[in-house]
């Protein structure tokens, strides 16, 4: 699957294993202090690890740098959506 940057250049997400899945969703915590509205912890290191993890080839730094907030957070959500719908397609009997 690939995403289109804000600057047209697109991303290859890779096919991820139930493992490196399993490691990226046990990275995410929530905060419920209000008792509404979780927040995400530690958000910008979660995400940095998702990109890392979830896109194909090397990683860099100077890569991430370059994004802005809304091309790493598109990338996140869809990383996020693939992880948690692992398996949710057939339901089992």
């Amino acid at each position: 699957m690939e995403i289109k940057l804000s600057t047209g250049d697109k991303v290859k997400l890779k096919s991820l294993t139930v493992d490196e899945r399993d490691e990226l969703m046990d990275s995410v915590q929530y905060d419920y202090t209000d008792g509404k509205n979780p927040q995400m912890k530690m958000l910008h290191s979660t995400m940095t690890k998702f990109l890392r993890i979830g896109i194909e080839g090397k990683v860099s730094d100077k890569f991430i740098l370059s994004l802005t907030f809304s091309d790493k957070t598109k990338i996140f959500t869809k990383i996020q959506g693939e992880c948690m719908n692992l398996g949710e397609e057939k339901a089992s009997k």
